[in-house]
């Protein structure tokens, strides 16, 4: 592997700042100094080190980003600022993918990666993982909505699994609620669908965890950050190489 691919790989900057990083002898490799970012590594057995700190190589990177409105889950398009765009350039050069989609005008938890065996495991119906939301609703639900949600709730082009729907808060002079909803599947507009299917509106719909995973409270809405290695080892249950 090239020395400039390996350093852009492990995220210290893009190619034309690693040439500048080479250029003012800030990169060793087994101890000498290197200035060409020409240079065959193997990033395995081969000593990296940037500005005084050893390198490891990454093949996956994980991300999760508090996708904010207005922003496509998507890798690219014509009219609108993808999930790509908030992130930075070792997730486009390492070419990350969101796992499943949110709508342009729903917030929250979005986890995105470059590992596709476990966006298959993660997506897979046959897993069951189970997806929170939370959201503000025009009118009001009721213990007759719950008791449809659990027995699962019967849409134009399918039935959709058994599902927890709990009532957060209720405003009767506004007639809107708060509610929070957990599925283990995740069709298309399935959760707007779901609410209007009961004679109500979804107005602002937020996703707030995905299986072991949840949306920090530190991070603001158009924030990222990588997993943490607590975060990493809750995603081993899905039996595929981190």
């Amino acid at each position: 592997m090239r020395l400039d691919k390996f350093l852009v790989d492990c995220g210290i900057g893009s190619r034309s700042q690693v040439k500048t990083f080479l250029k003012k002898k800030q990169v060793q490799v087994n101890g000498k100094l290197e200035t060409s970012p020409k240079r065959q590594i193997d990033e395995v057995k081969d000593e990296i080190a940037y500005a005084g700190q050893f390198l490891q190589h990454e093949t996956f990177v994980y991300y999760l980003l508090y996708k904010p409105k207005g922003v496509v889950s998507a890798t690219e398009d014509d009219q609108h600022r993808t999930v790509l765009d908030l992130l930075d350039e070792t997730a486009r050069h390492k070419q990350v993918f969101p796992l499943g989609r949110l709508d342009i005008d729903t917030t929250g938890f979005l986890l995105l990666t470059n590992n596709g065996p476990l966006a298959h495991a993660m997506l897979s119906p046959k897993k069951h993982v189970s997806k929170v939301y939370q959201a503000k609703v025009a009118g009001l639900m009721t213990t007759e909505d719950v008791t449809a949600f659990v027995q699962g709730i019967e849409l134009k082009d399918f039935v959709c699994q058994p599902a927890t729907l709990r009532i957060l808060e209720s405003d009767q002079t506004e007639q809107t609620c708060q509610v929070e909803i957990e599925i283990a599947e995740g069709k298309f507009h399935q959760v707007k669908r779901m609410v209007a299917s009961r004679g109500k509106k979804v107005l602002e719909l937020k996703r707030l965890s995905v299986g072991p995973l949840t949306l920090p409270d530190d991070l603001e809405e158009g924030q990222y950050r990588r997993l943490t290695e607590r975060e990493l080892a809750d995603l081993s249950g899905f039996q595929v190489d981190l």
